[in-house]
């Protein structure tokens, strides 16, 4: 296997593994532990589930080691394409895991209290809404990335505009949440183009890596 296709395969299993550590850990189980609307149901339902609730901050500590390696690894491999946008996307990536970061510092501190409701809850609604923010760089580090895709040839043109057209939706989606609440279908709606690009992505470069006439070339140059 050339290097280049190793780097690629590497690059998806990294991003396959940030995807795995956070459909559980925000689709899943954020859910059955956070009532947005009753700080008292947040506190017991963390007093039943506590062992759930440290599960969720591994699973977004997880997040982070994911999202940092591959962020890194992205650069690795488009770097030889276009080291400014190689930077973005990895720039972009390590915001993204900072956010990460601070909401799991977020949740381990409310699965520490005992007995305060309104701190909890306060705790949940800063982590989630670190989420929320978060959206703008989970949207621009998806542009780049289309960009490296589409100025190297590695993968397909469509791919490229997809992650390119579907991080823009991600950071519109973002200003909508909050400028206007009642619209939170099409905030979401806006995502469904992201998430699209980003299980092809994944799959492209776990199955295939880069097409097989772009590693010689590849190769060569950063030689």
């Amino acid at each position: 296997m050339h290097a280049l296709s190793r780097t690629a395969r590497l690059t998806g299993l990294f991003y396959l593994g940030n995807a795995l550590t956070a459909i559980p850990g925000l689709i899943v189980i954020r859910p059955l532990l956070f009532d947005p609307d009753s700080a008292q149901a947040t506190l017991s339902n963390l007093a039943a589930h506590g062992s759930l609730a440290r599960v969720a901050i591994a699973l977004e500590l997880g997040m982070v080691v994911t999202q940092t390696l591959a962020a890194v690894w992205f650069y690795r491999l488009f770097r030889t394409v276009d080291a400014v946008t190689a930077s973005g996307i990895a720039a972009f990536g390590l915001v993204s895991a900072v956010v990460g970061l601070m909401s799991a510092a977020l949740l381990a501190t409310a699965a520490g209290l005992s007995g305060d409701a309104a701190s909890v809850q306060l705790l949940y609604l800063v982590s989630d809404n670190l989420w929320g923010v978060g959206a703008l760089f989970f949207g621009l580090w998806l542009v780049p990335m289309g960009w490296c895709v589409l100025r190297s040839g590695w993968m397909p043109r469509a791919l490229g505009w997809l992650l390119v057209g579907g991080g823009a939706g991600y950071v519109v989606s973002a200003f909508i949440a909050y400028l206007a609440p009642g619209a939170h279908v099409v905030a979401e709606a806006l995502t469904y183009p992201a998430s699209a690009g980003e299980i092809w992505m994944v799959g492209y470069l776990l199955i295939i890596g880069v097409r097989r006439q772009a590693t010689l070339p590849a190769l060569q140059t950063a030689e």
